[in-house]
């Protein structure tokens, strides 16, 4: 009550921002015409001009008024479209790093052009980030106009390109692309053997298009590269077999809102028999177990047409959230295989994990981030806590008139799917275009098979045929047009009432291979005409009606399929029909609603229309949403401590790629390597003559490939003795092969190891994970136990890496040919500085102090042992 009364006294946050941010508005506003009378010329050298003054000191923020002005005329000269007021309002919010929630229609891709001129000024680029392949391609071409005219290059990064055809694209001054080749891009590039092969430069500034679909429906799924493990698949079709016999509730239980399925005693016990496999949980059978799970919930919980489909022999995953085909992502852990043994088709085998990063630790790497969506506001605080972005939501151009009505709620799936059809059929006949909703394909089919009995003619948009989409959708607000969608979330393209004049202009022409311009000119006014008259219709029969066939987890989703309709002030309606056999109703609790129903005797045709069920059931999607953001957070603690890890090998690995001269590495390792082996066979409490020569030489034989015979009488003559003969073998072996081969040899040997443990780390983590969960039944916080294990482990990985590239070092042989060409030097590469001119220093360095010399603070003792104990 007491922030109710504060916000009516001093509006809120987000009118507080806004209110702030409306006299630069007025500033941009201020300088249109004066811009307006520039010739194309002056026009054009503003770019020079803008970066001229940043060069001099001038900040992004004293030059954005006048950029902003720029960018607003050449759209009107180049689109000929113009910047709205609330647009630039987006545009500021964009470029302080926020996320600007803007509806529907209201022009997001044109908002955008504003912060990325701006941002490109600096030279050190800008990504435009899409959800989809189409998204991204579309965007480029349509603003590119713009960037063009300025001077400013624009790339694209789409599935399929060349390494050489994406380094083009990520030096130009925008690129565009989707999350997913963005972030495979990095975990490539630092999986190769050449600094000269990296596409991707520094990770600047990125504006997230569809921002809550990238951060936070995607951010449970992590990138990974795979390469295929020696795993047979013989297990996989076994244990399909056996699934079929086993009976749920008496030999397994499954928890829906969890998505798992356990086995109980007696499933056990079953499953023991069938298998042959003796006790099920004795360690040899560990990983039995979890694939008999995955069998169990393969058969259980994933169903064809909902969670994947089937095309050309392969099972292809939909995504929950936009309904959209992802060929070429697979789920893990044997998940995927055991769907491919259910379906009978051939079981591709196991991967196992070479790289990997979620996209919360890829996007939080970006100097500056901001991200634009028509549904943020719900999802505000995950992204406050998580990626530390501000929601600020804009005022519409408009003003909204879209009436959103309460939910019709059946008892049945069946009375539901009549109700909906009879609607559609009533506003069919009234002329008004209708775009139905739908969760999964399958739905999708079940609702235009009932509108096919009843000759309505509908278009349907599922992933199955996602190719025509675009020209499907944009078509949907035509008269008495009927458009049956799986989820809209992600989908990118306005309905425009009365439809879409240029779509209709080539459909007109699509019996005609070869049309000249005069013949598109003459379709598009015929085009035109249509479209007008067609308006007319629709807007006096309420204008687009969105009817929503089942609520999603996520109430941004059911707000994305709401706004399609009353863009840009245009008439409109919304309804969702739901049954209490719905997923959402069935799992989160509609027993009650379910229990008035048939105490009232209500048959499954009648519906309850009432405001106080909606808000239960809004209620019931606050606590889903909660319970999928604290399953994110969870993950994102774990996550992180992989993530240093992660930026750890791969800045060693940037090192040792840029790194000219690797030997003091390779030496310092030595010296290490020399320590331990010391510390273990000539311990400092021990005589001399106690010491374990024996074990000494045949280890230093086993990592160095050394005969040591010395003899000494004390630790410092130990070390000096065995350090001289490892230099002595290693100087041989280099003056042998020459010094250019030997660099080149230390690189790759480095490099090879380094991926090859971290591989190996990466299952060793996963299997941690796995496990970790355990230690609560002991009192003990799991993360805090991760945290520690994780840094043994790690520690562990880099000593066995320094061993593995001594051993291997002085092992190899070199065979030499005759007419081997000398490797040429490799040129040395410069790097920009991320810092203002003004901000560097020039560095002094002192002397550097060995390992072996006397430590600079006088004590007596050798550097490594005293100060340098942690160097």
């Amino acid at each position: 009550m007491v922030s109710g009364i504060l916000k009516k006294l001093f509006g809120t946050n987000n009118e507080r921002e806004i209110k702030r941010l409306w006299p630069l508005v007025g500033r941009i506003n201020s300088l249109e015409p004066q811009i307006a009378a520039l010739a194309d010329s002056q026009l054009k050298d503003k770019t020079a001009e803008f970066k001229k003054r940043l060069e001099l000191g001038e900040t992004l923020d004293d030059v954005l008024p006048e950029a902003f002005a720029v960018v607003r005329e050449v759209s009107k000269r180049t689109l000929k479209m113009r910047h709205f007021d609330v647009q630039l309002l987006g545009g500021i919010a964009l470029h302080e790093g926020k996320i600007a929630e803007m509806k529907t229609g209201e022009g997001k891709t044109l908002v955008a052009t504003l912060p990325v001129y701006l941002n490109a000024l600096e030279g050190r680029g800008v990504h435009i980030v899409t959800v989809n392949d189409y998204l991204a391609r579309r965007d480029a071409h349509w603003m590119s106009p713009i960037y063009n005219f300025l001077s400013l290059s624009v790339g694209v990064i789409l599935h399929g390109l060349t390494d050489e055809q994406r380094q083009a694209s990520y030096n130009s001054d925008i690129t565009y692309g989707t999350n997913n080749e963005f972030g495979f891009d990095y975990l490539r590039d630092n999986m190769k053997y050449d600094i000269t092969q990296y596409v991707q430069r520094e990770l600047n500034y990125a504006i997230v298009d569809e921002v809550d679909s990238i951060l936070i429906d995607e951010a449970r799924t992590p990138l990974i590269i795979s390469g295929p493990s020696e795993e047979s698949t013989d297990k996989y079709y076994k244990i399909d077999k056996i699934v079929p016999k086993l009976q749920k509730d008496t030999d397994y239980t499954i928890d829906e809102k969890a998505k798992t399925v356990i086995l109980t005693d007696e499933g056990n016990i079953k499953a023991e028999k069938l298998l042959g496999a003796g006790n099920l949980y004795d360690p040899a059978n560990i990983e039995l177990v979890h694939h008999v799970l995955q069998g169990l919930k393969a058969h259980t919980l994933f169903k064809r047409d909902v969670d994947y489909i089937l095309k050309d022999g392969e099972v292809i995953i939909v995504d929950e959230f936009t309904g959209r085909l992802m060929p070429g992502r697979r789920w893990s852990d044997g998940l995927h295989q055991a769907v491919e043994a259910k379906e009978g088709v051939k079981i591709e085998s196991e991967n196992q994990t070479l790289a990997t990063i979620t996209f919360q630790n890829y996007f939080r790497m970006y100097n500056k981030l901001a991200g634009m969506t028509g549904t943020a506001d719900t999802e505000a605080e995950e992204f406050g806590k998580i990626y530390n972005l501000d929601v600020l939501v804009m005022p519409t151009n408009k003003p909204m008139i879209r009436a959103d009505n309460p939910d019709m709620i059946y008892k049945t799936e069946k009375g539901k799917f009549n109700a909906v059809t009879r609607e559609i059929e009533e506003l069919h006949k009234k002329g008004q275009p209708v775009l139905v909703g739908t969760i999964s394909i399958e739905k999708s089919e079940v609702l235009s098979h009932l509108l096919k009995k009843k000759g309505i003619p509908h278009s349907v948009l599922n992933a199955k045929y996602h190719d025509k989409e675009a020209e499907i959708i944009a078509q949907a607000g035509r008269n008495k047009a009927v458009t049956i969608a799986t989820n809209m979330a992600g989908r990118g393209t306005d309905i425009v009432l009365g439809g879409n004049i240029e779509g209709l202009a080539r459909e007109l022409l699509i019996d005609r291979k070869d049309y000249s311009e005069e013949d598109y000119r003459q379709a598009f006014l015929k085009a035109e005409k249509i479209c007008l008259e067609d308006k007319e219709k629709v807007v006096n029969a309420g204008g687009l009606h969105i009817l929503g066939t089942e609520r999603h987890e996520a109430r941004r989703i059911d707000n994305q399929l709401r706004g399609r309709s009353g863009r840009q002030g245009d008439p409109g309606s919304s309804r969702f029909y739901l049954s209490l056999e719905d997923d959402l109703m069935r799992v989160f609790g509609s027993d009650r609603i379910a229990g008035i129903m048939n105490r009232l005797g209500m048959d499954e045709d009648m519906p309850i229309e009432n405001k106080l069920v909606s808000r239960a059931i809004e209620n019931a999607q606050k606590r889903v949403e909660a319970h999928n953001f604290d399953i994110r957070k969870h993950l994102l603690e774990y996550d992180d401590v992989m993530n240093k890890q992660r930026v750890e090998i791969y800045s060693f690995r940037r090192e040792i790629l840029q790194g000219e001269e690797l030997k003091d590495r390779i030496f310092s390792m030595i010296e290490d390597a020399v320590d331990e082996l010391l510390s273990i066979y000539c311990p400092d409490g021990k005589h001399p003559e106690e010491w374990d020569m024996k074990g000494l030489r045949d280890a230093a034989y086993g990592i160095f490939s050394i005969t040591y015979s010395s003899t000494p009488k004390s630790i410092e003559e130990a070390e000096e003795s065995l350090m001289s003969a490892i230099k002595e073998a290693y100087d041989k072996k280099e003056a042998d092969i020459g010094s250019d081969m030997t660099r080149y040899i230390e690189k790759m040997i480095m490099l090879q190891v380094v991926d090859t443990q971290w591989k190996d780390h990466l299952l060793g983590m996963d299997h941690l994970k796995e496990g970790i969960g355990l230690r609560g039944y002991g009192q003990r916080d799991p993360l805090t136990e991760y945290k520690k294990e994780a840094f043994d482990v790690f520690a562990e990985m880099t000593d066995r890496i320094s061993i593995e590239v001594l051993s291997r070092l002085f092992k190899i042989q070199v065979k030499k040919e005759e007419g081997l060409k000398e490797i040429p030097k490799k040129q040395k590469l410069n790097y920009n500085m991320t810092g203002s001119p003004e901000g560097q220093q020039t560095v002094h360095k002192g002397k550097k102090v060995g390992r072996n010399d006397p430590c600079p603070c006088r004590s007596g003792k050798k550097y490594k042992k005293c100060c340098g104990v942690n160097a």
